[in-house]
């Protein structure tokens, strides 16, 4: 009988994958997002240093319901314009094993419109 592995499981061996290929730095950093059923986050982060630069979450911005695509979209913005206050226009988007597809796309999506580029 075959096990059959956990979906997070399955979903962290796809981000150790990405993550092989994927390297930010202080000028460019990775855009790393991280969804849960109830709340989406996101941080820049500075692979060179270990450093995280800025964050945000639907938790942060006190959304009342932080697992929808207006959260994501809400939290995207947010991160846009964290990043142009630290002068950082382009960044290594790092959707972190999850489909592109959802919150995870949305996120990206506002954080484009606010003027981020990857």
């Amino acid at each position: 009988m075959i096990r059959k592995e956990s979906r997070n499981v399955m979903r962290e061996r796809r981000h150790l994958r990405i993550r092989e290929k994927i390297h930010g730095t202080a000028t460019c950093p990775r855009l790393s997002v991280f969804r849960s059923n109830k709340h989406i986050s996101c941080q820049l982060i500075d692979d060179e240093h270990g450093v995280t630069l800025a964050s945000s979450s639907s938790l942060a911005l006190k959304l009342t319901n932080g697992g929808n695509i207006e959260a994501a979209k809400l939290v995207g913005k947010d991160i846009a314009k964290k990043a142009k206050a630290l002068k950082i226009e382009a960044v290594v988007y790092d959707r972190g094993g999850y489909m592109y597809h959802g919150r995870v796309a949305a996120l990206a999506d506002a954080a484009r419109e606010g003027g981020l580029h990857f």
